[in-house]
């Protein structure tokens, strides 16, 4: 049983030697296409399929390096590169007579692209300019930002309360405002998921500005009518 035992033993060493010699030229000269492909794509990393007459070849680049080139010949499915281990010699030899064929699909493909953005116009139209909305909605959200930091001061002081809101309702609507100390923390309009006119986050959209700009008035008669309600009940008590 232990007589063939002395017989020699074929190394593999120089078919594995000319694979990794074969694939390391592969992986710089697909890596000139990935740089190639990744410039036309205007991204670092992506991945793009090229048809020969015998297979079709993906090649997946990232950060400029190839990722993963496969040869897919129609059921010889061969990583010639790869991150993850080499081909086998004889599946590397079937891929490679066809590798010539996929340079010319690539260069095919570039020159496809030869003039194709001669007849784009480079004359792009003007842009409004935003300047007018957003100063008209600055001055009126300034003048509002005022007159609600001045309502909030004497809540401050009649409530004795360092925070707290006060409503009302101006025709359909629910105006809220919402004061901390001495100055106004929110103007909000429609309650929960309404409108914020004033807010620490962001301004409001010039077309919901304008829909409640003209209920202001009546939320400072509101306001006004609250102050007058008040002084009215403490100016019949009597001590």
């Amino acid at each position: 049983m232990t007589a063939g035992l002395d017989a020699d033993v074929v190394g593999a060493d120089a078919a594995a030697d000319r694979r990794d010699e074969l694939v390391a030229q592969v992986t710089d000269h697909a890596g000139r296409i990935a740089r190639e492909l990744a410039r036309l794509q205007g991204g670092d990393y992506g991945q793009r399929e090229f048809d020969t007459d015998r297979a079709t070849w993906t090649l997946k680049y990232e950060g400029g390096d190839v990722d993963y080139l496969r040869f897919d010949g129609r059921g010889d499915d061969v990583y010639v590169v790869s991150t993850k281990q080499p081909p086998d010699p004889e599946a590397l030899a079937k891929a490679m007579a066809d590798y010539d064929a996929f340079v010319d699909a690539f260069n095919e493909y570039v020159r496809s692209l030869d003039g194709v953005l001669d007849d784009t116009a480079d004359e792009l139209p003007a842009i409004e300019s935003v300047d007018s909305v957003v100063e008209a909605r600055e001055r009126i959200l300034s003048r509002m930002r005022e007159v609600c930091d001045l309502m909030a001061e004497q809540l401050n002081r009649v409530e004795g309360n360092d925070y707290g809101t006060f409503s009302a309702r101006v025709g359909s609507s629910r105006w809220e405002l919402k004061w901390e100390e001495n100055r106004a923390s929110y103007l909000r309009v429609g309650g929960e998921g309404g409108v914020y006119l004033l807010s620490q986050y962001q301004p409001p959209a010039p077309k919901d500005l304008r829909a409640h700009a003209d209920g202001f008035s009546g939320f400072v008669d509101a306001f006004n009518d609250h102050v007058s309600e008040i002084s009215e009940s403490l100016d019949t008590v009597e001590l």
